[in-house]
């Protein structure tokens, strides 16, 4: 051991006398070199080995963990319709970019707004025109009379009777009817008999129209003696 210490005594003489240029004197190192005193880390669970990226830019596999100061990449901006342009796919087996997903497989396609940032909006239906008016039937006929106007004639068994009619309705009277009550009057003012009879009805009668028909009404000779005479007083009408 004291030989080994004059050894490591002759060497360091040496090094000062090397150390030393020709310009200036020589120094040596006083003492031992620090020791470490914090502990470095150690790993607390397994270790996965990863390998750094390549002078060919490639990008570790996926489902590799990234480095302490690695940022994720942002996903590619939407354009104006909200779709990614971005076309880059996952990365492929060894770094490089994956293959580019084809327009076939988008997402749903979506309508396109229009220049306003509004849909189209659908046609409207045209307004309906004015329903048809259905044609209203013509009120029936509506046929009425006055009273009637005798007037003698050259028999006193017969006389002339006018009625006048009038057809208030919306349908012409187009038959019909007349019935006449003749009163057989004796010379005192008795009233002995009444005789019927029937005539038609002067057809057809508009619709609005008024008219009036004179008829010769007649009993039998025979039922009006001398100084005798007929009424016509009675008139009822039956029309279609």
């Amino acid at each position: 051991m004291t030989a080994a210490s004059a050894a490591v005594v002759c060497l360091g003489a040496a090094l000062v006398a090397c150390g030393g240029g020709a310009g200036g004197g020589g120094y040596t190192a006083v003492g031992g070199v620090p020791r470490q005193t914090v502990a470095a880390g150690k790993p607390t669970g397994s270790v996965r080995m990863v390998p750094l990226d390549g002078p060919g830019g490639g990008t570790a596999p996926a489902g590799t963990a990234r480095g302490a100061g690695e940022r994720p990449a942002a996903p590619p901006a939407p354009d104006a319709t909200g779709t990614p342009t971005g076309t880059a796919g996952r990365p492929g087996p060894h770094g490089g970019p994956g293959p580019s997903q084809s327009p076939g497989h988008a997402g749903p396609a979506t309508a396109a707004p229009s220049a306003t940032g509004r849909g189209t909006a659908a046609p409207s239906r045209p307004a309906p025109g004015p329903t048809p008016s259905r044609t209203a039937s013509p009120a029936p006929a509506d046929l009425t009379w006055g009273a009637a106007e005798r007037a003698d004639t050259d028999r006193r068994w017969c006389e002339k009777v006018t009625v006048p009619f009038h057809n208030a309705g919306g349908t012409p009277v187009r038959s019909g009817t007349v019935t006449f009550g003749t009163h057989i009057i004796g010379a005192l003012g008795v009233d002995w008999a009444t005789v019927e009879s029937t005539a038609a009805l002067p057809v057809p009668i508009g619709p609005g129209a008024r008219t009036d028909h004179t008829w010769t009404v007649c009993v039998d000779a025979w039922r009006v003696p001398l100084g005798m005479h007929v009424e016509t007083r009675d008139v009822s009408v039956r029309w279609e």
